[in-house]
């Protein structure tokens, strides 16, 4: 042990792994202040010791080597247009933070509506973060953290344009989390099953719609927001329970707009979850929320027109095969169903 320790050589912990990144939209112009850490400037331009870094005389010699580096590792966009190198001030010593800081500016052709910033700044800690914030004018409108699994943020600001982009960001998200989601997939397609008249279908796919409609809002404004691990168990048994209502109803009272009204609610906490990870901004998250929903519903649109009209299409042709195919369905359901609560309760990682 006498020996271990007397042969162990002296570690330099990084004291603060992180940096900080102020974007402030003023108009049509774009100013940027970036502030690193001494340390990880000392390391990427192997700099002895540390605290030379701090110096003006280095800082005005390893000006341009400290601006070449965050080029390479900060991109900055606008409206998806890259706005290429930046012109960095002279670093500045922030001594009681053991940092420097640099600042450009950016003038552009209009005012922004979409600005994306990427940054991965020191890949050599895995640890490091940057903070962004954002500012239109003086107020803090926006903020996030960047780190080795998300390189990179889009802040839509509150002009027109910024609205917009908005509402084509979620629209389609709404869409696209429809279209790739299996669980809510089968849930829409679990109500078509046994057909039904346009009108009832048009108040079982709205009964769905307004429920899930709820509850996404209250988890985006948590509000109310229960864990995953008991929503995707209850997603699961709502495909179950549609199934079975399929194998049991038999002409009976049809209560799919009942059951789609329930487990909407369920289906809406899901929701949330794909919109937590969208990152929503406190500024735009009415027109989040709507644009969002409005996708969800073009989504079932598509799913409830293309599935509908092709069960019309077997019935018209053969009932009985409809019926077939209706029973036939409805196991799947149950079994997809089946399958997804298990893993889901006991396999929340995945069975691989």
């Amino acid at each position: 042990m006498l020996a271990l320790l007397g042969a162990a050589a002296p570690a330099a912990a990084h004291p603060a792994p992180f940096s900080y990144l102020d974007v402030r939209v003023r108009g049509n112009a774009l100013e940027v202040s970036a502030v690193i850490h001494a340390y990880d400037a000392a390391y990427e331009l192997r700099i002895e010791p540390i605290e030379r870094v701090l110096d003006s005389g280095t800082l005005s010699t390893q000006a341009s080597a400290i601006a070449a580096l965050l080029n390479q590792r900060l991109r900055i966009a606008v409206d998806g247009t890259p706005l290429g190198q930046a012109e960095w001030s002279v670093p500045e010593p922030i001594p009681d933070r053991q940092s420097l800081r640099l600042r450009t500016r950016y003038v552009l052709e209009d005012t922004p509506g979409v600005i994306t910033v990427s940054a991965y700044m020191f890949p050599y800690d895995p640890v490091h973060q940057t903070f962004v914030n954002v500012y239109e004018g003086d107020e803090l409108v926006t903020q996030a953290i960047l780190d080795q699994g998300r390189r990179e943020f889009d802040h839509s600001t509150g002009t027109r344009q910024g609205t917009f982009a908005v509402i084509r960001k979620f629209v389609a998200s709404g869409i696209h989390h429809i279209l790739i989601g299996p669980d809510h997939m089968l849930f829409l397609i679990g109500l078509l099953l046994l057909g039904g008249t346009v009108r009832r279908l048009i108040v079982v796919v709205s009964a769905f719609t307004l429920a899930h409609s709820i509850t996404l809002s209250l988890a985006a404004l948590n509000i109310f927001d229960p864990p995953a691990r008991i929503i995707e168990p209850a997603i699961a048994l709502s495909i179950v329970f549609i199934g079975v209502d399929n194998l049991i109803v038999r002409g009976g009272r049809d209560v799919r707009a009942w059951i789609a009204f329930a487990f909407g609610f369920v289906h809406g906490f899901g929701f949330a979850g794909v919109l937590r990870e969208m990152g929503l901004e406190s500024h735009a998250l009415v027109w989040s929320l709507l644009s969002f929903n409005l996708g969800v519903e073009i989504g079932q649109l598509l799913v409830v027109v293309v599935v509908a009209t092709a069960l019309a299409a077997l019935r018209t042709r053969s009932e009985a095969a409809g019926r077939r195919l209706a029973f036939a369905g409805s196991i799947g359901v149950i079994a997809a169903g089946t399958f997804w609560f298990f893993e889901r309760v006991f396999f929340p990682g995945g069975m691989a």
